[in-house]
């Protein structure tokens, strides 16, 4: 009688499991992300001289002159760093800007590159010129902040934190008096009455007047509408 033969054991297939072969998919989809921030690399914040009160002047002229020469992608934002007061003149509250930085204008652009940096390539130095001489000719512009003939970016701190200031919810209220100034009371039971300025609250919006009662002088809290100065 012939032996029967053994049943050789099946080979296992030495094809990776296939959570293996899922995983590498996960890779190639972060890739993306990290080249979408790489446009946003070579943006600097650099700072401009302006003639005094024409900041608004020069942001329009720059402004122009990049939407007219077709430089969109080397200059891309200007700013004239500001904040919103409260005014109060002639009785009458009303809000104002107020320039942070007078005599400056921020504008983000490409980083520039010095004609001698051997790191940069000369597409970059040709690109760095032109942004250089669109801004640097605007009307109105005295310059560059600087080391020398070097425009110095900015730190992103320092841009923060301008930038942060711009954006405060409540504007401030700009006092138009000072301590132990001579104001006249212009609304409430004491008008007509002339008097010392002895506290100043500008969270409250109010100031403490010394008036002269029966040769005595007495405290009176008033709101800054109240008073004027002499």
């Amino acid at each position: 009688m012939a032996a029967r033969k053994k049943k050789t054991p099946a080979v296992k297939d030495a094809t990776p499991p296939e959570e293996s072969v899922a995983e590498a998919p996960a890779v190639e989809e972060e890739q993306p992300q990290e080249e979408e921030q790489r446009p946003d690399d070579d943006r600097r914040w650099y700072v401009i001289h302006t003639y005094s009160g024409y900041e608004d002047k020069v942001k329009t002229n720059l402004e122009h002159r990049v939407q007219n020469m077709d430089v969109a992608d080397l200059i891309f934002e200007v700013v004239v760093p500001c904040v919103d007061e409260i005014e109060i003149r002639d009785g009458q509250r009303r809000t104002v800007p107020r320039k942070i930085f007078p005599g400056y204008v921020l504008v983000q652009m490409i980083e520039l590159k010095q004609e001698d940096d051997l790191s940069a390539s000369s597409d970059e130095r040709v690109r760095s010129s032109r942004a250089w001489y669109v801004v640097r000719n605007t009307p109105g512009v005295t310059g560059f902040v600087g080391s020398g003939h070097h425009p110095t970016p900015l730190d992103e701190t320092e841009v923060s934190s301008i930038l942060r200031q711009m954006r405060a919810e409540e504007p401030t209220v700009k006092v138009g008096f000072t301590m132990g100034q001579s104001v006249r009371i212009i609304d409430g039971p004491f008008i007509d009455f002339i008097g010392t300025v002895d506290d100043i609250n500008v969270e409250k919006g109010k100031v403490k007047i010394l008036v002269s009662f029966f040769g005595r002088e007495t405290p009176v809290e008033l709101d800054f509408l109240q008073v004027e100065r002499l």
